[in-house]
């Protein structure tokens, strides 16, 4: 069975790993894949939002299935073209992917259905965002209305930031046509959590929980990333949280989507605050998350092709979806000034021992070698039958992958071990 997914980055690596496991599998394209991805699958250089050129790969090779992981392509329609082509494939169509492409669709959704999230207002005008910002409570959060990366949301502390963030995005054009309309809504307080879930519009099913590091210091400190290290499962999600989850907001998501004519299939990110007052939904998105499918996955006990392939063919409620109840963690190792400028093009060092245990996100092969070639360059995950060795596992095997320029954050997985003793 020959099988495509679409991506370059550790959360294309951990799926394609997965995928591997299936004795069907015959061959695994990845595009563009990258260069620490050789061995795993034939990397294909053909970029993720060239969809002309993905469907006439797809179908000049014969692919037999499709997983389409990342936001840009699923919004671009890239599912809705391969399947047309009669390449079926794992990931929603376009008009379900606009849950995560607009955050005022979101957040207009979970207004009409009723599903818990943080009071918000939508502005397309500038002036009229500047206007509500003058008796708006503070702290409050400026978000993006379209894809930005990760980085089209702005926790301003003063009206000062909140003003100068809206017209960054409004009038700079900081986020290009993503910024030209604009969320702004109430700060929650709680730990945070993400679940993602399979979902075949009919029957929904939570994955393992887990917890992401998004700011690039210790301690939580520095700038936002697009994620330093995960745990899983996440000890803030309590059976209790999870049964209210899945009561208030998992099924009525999937049935408000259902009731809009936008059946979602695929994967379902639920971005959780868990506040005095329950859980909330920060943000959805379309597809898995990165590095949170870094640990999610290996915990995995069932074939992830088979789930998917269920998926797709909508018969997820008669397959068995079983996840070990050991621990993981993933530790990245990123290159020196990301998220700002890094430099890039030194040696990647990944050890035959422990390579099995690493996901490559940002390198090339440059004259057979593997060098740098990204901001998060490498994830290092472990499992464990303690959360306590995970950790432990993980940072060995980031003290055996080297590059020059690197660094990574010392307390992955320290706040759930607190959390884990006062829960």
């Amino acid at each position: 069975m020959k099988l495509m997914v679409i991506g370059g980055g550790g959360r294309e690596h951990a799926v394609i790993r997965k995928l591997k496991e299936n004795p069907k599998v015959s061959c695994i394209y990845a595009l563009p894949g990258n260069g620490g991805m050789k061995g795993d699958a034939v990397c294909v250089p053909i970029g993720a939002k060239d969809i002309p050129e993905i469907v006439e790969f797809a179908v000049r090779e014969g692919v037999d299935y499709a997983v389409v992981t990342p936001d840009d392509p699923l919004v671009l329609g890239c599912v809705d073209a391969l399947e047309a082509a009669g390449i079926p494939c794992f990931g929603p169509r376009s008009e379900a992917a606009i849950i995560e492409g607009s955050k005022i669709f979101a957040k207009q959704l979970m207004k009409k259905y009723g599903i818990p999230t943080a009071r918000f207002e939508s502005f397309d005008s500038c002036a009229d965002a500047l206007e509500y910002l003058k008796t708006a409570p503070l702290p409050t959060v400026v978000k993006a209305d379209g894809l930005a990366l990760g980085k089209g949301v702005i926790i301003a502390q003063t009206r000062e930031e909140a003003e100068a963030a809206v017209k960054e995005m409004m009038e700079g054009g900081k986020f290009g046509k993503s910024g030209e309309r604009v969320v702004i809504e109430e700060f929650l307080e709680g730990p945070e959590v993400s679940v993602l879930a399979f979902t075949d519009g009919k029957a929904l099913v939570p994955m393992v929980s887990s917890m992401d590091h998004k700011r690039a210091g210790d301690g939580d400190t520095g700038l936002n990333t697009g994620g330093m290290g995960t745990v899983a499962p996440n000890p803030y999600y309590t059976d209790a949280v999870a049964e209210r989850c899945m009561k208030e907001i998992f099924l009525p998501t999937m049935a408000a989507m259902n009731a809009e004519g936008r059946k979602f299939k695929g994967c379902l990110y639920f971005g959780l605050m868990i506040t005095k007052d329950g859980p909330k939904v920060i943000e959805y998105n379309c597809r898995f998350g990165d590095p949170e499918t870094q640990v999610v996955l290996p915990l995995l006990e069932s074939d992830l092709l088979e789930v998917m392939l269920a998926v797709t063919e909508e018969r997820l409620a008669d397959t068995e979806v079983k996840f070990s109840d050991k621990y993981a963690c993933c530790v990245i190792l990123a290159s020196k000034g990301y998220p700002g400028k890094y430099e890039k093009g030194f040696p990647l060092m990944i050890p035959d021992a422990v390579r099995d245990k690493v996901y490559v996100a940002g390198a090339a092969l440059k004259f057979g070698n593997l060098v740098t070639n990204g901001g998060r360059v490498a994830g290092c995950t472990a499992v464990g039958d303690t959360l306590s060795e995970a950790i432990g596992k993980a940072y060995a095997v980031a003290e055996q992958v080297r590059f020059d320029n690197s660094f990574c954050r010392s307390d992955i997985g320290r706040r759930a071990l607190q959390a884990l003793k006062d829960v």
